[in-house]
């Protein structure tokens, strides 16, 4: 079945509405008024409706006008949505984007300036990666992302830093340790460690920090290794900004001596370098302003 109507017809109609005159959305499309008026007597007739009426010195839709124009300004901006990405993938900028995060990075950090681009360039998809250790390096150093989030900088690639994760020991409320006030490295020893694993390739994975411990319960992210803690499962350093947004009473910080805390700088990278697309420089440059204001934020609280 063909229509027996256009795009510009409808856009033609929202102009009028918006304008509140033929006069004047003659001078907003950059058209003639005679054109304006022969293409709404037109859109009548097709539909064989009266869409435009003439109420004083101002021209208003009809009921029927309104009720359509409705319908047809989503398709608009779907219309308008389409002319944008199209010009943007003209411009070069990619269809798709993928950002890799290492998993001790602060998901907080990301979604703030993630979301003002995605308003920004509609035409962009972005896919999200979590990595860990040599899965981080490897997306990395084998390009298999447009950014990556990632702790320690890479031969051969300029690194900007994005902020820092504070890693804290902790166990579940009911566990053995929970009620000692000073701890050392032999108490962890007889414990059980729940570690977390290394995303990577099993022939590549390695092993990072105190790894003492008798026995281990290795899981596949930090979401795991708390609900593995809190049941009393064992011991487990996780990230401070992740304890932040959990319940305080379902877990205590262990005093351990030379442990207490440790920090992991966290930075912000472009794999591909000079090949780096349009969309996600853009991003880049979202994801740069956003920390910092965080880091000078953090700067001044220490000062």
């Amino acid at each position: 079945m063909s229509l027996k109507t256009t795009l510009d017809q409808w856009h033609t109609l929202q102009a009028v509405d918006q304008a509140g005159s033929i006069q004047r959305a003659a001078a907003v499309l950059n058209k003639s008024h005679t054109t304006l008026i022969y293409g709404i007597k037109k859109l009548e007739s097709q539909l064989a409706v009266p869409l435009v009426q003439v109420v004083g010195r101002r021209a208003v839709l009809t009921e029927q006008g309104q009720a359509l124009l409705r319908r047809a300004a989503p398709m608009l901006e779907q219309a308008r949505d389409l002319e944008w990405m199209a010009r943007q993938l003209a411009e070069g900028a990619e269809a798709q984007i993928t950002l890799s995060m290492d998993h001790l990075c602060d998901r907080g950090w990301l979604y703030p300036p993630l979301s003002r681009f995605m308003a920004r360039h509609p035409g962009t998809s972005v896919q999200i990666r979590e990595t860990s250790l040599t899965s981080t390096r490897n997306a990395v150093e084998q390009q298999l992302c447009d950014l990556a989030i990632i702790n320690v900088p890479m031969g051969n690639h300029l690194a900007e830093a994005f902020g820092t994760v504070t890693m804290v020991p902790v166990v579940g409320n009911q566990h053995q340790l929970a009620n000692r006030s000073e701890l050392n490295n032999d108490d962890l020893t007889g414990q059980t460690q729940i570690v977390i694993r290394d995303l990577g390739a099993d022939e590549q994975a390695q092993d990072v920090g105190w790894l003492k411990a008798q026995q281990r319960l290795t899981v596949d992210n930090f979401d795991h290794a708390w609900e593995a803690v809190i049941t009393g499962a064992g011991f487990c350093r996780l990230p401070e900004h992740l304890l932040a947004q959990r319940d305080p009473n379902q877990f205590v910080r262990l005093n351990l001596d030379g442990g207490r805390r440790y920090q992991v700088p966290m930075h912000l990278v472009r794999p591909k370098l000079a090949r780096t697309g349009l969309a996600a420089n853009a991003l880049y440059l979202e994801l740069m302003q956003e920390a910092q204001t965080r880091l000078e934020a953090d700067n001044d609280e220490s000062g």
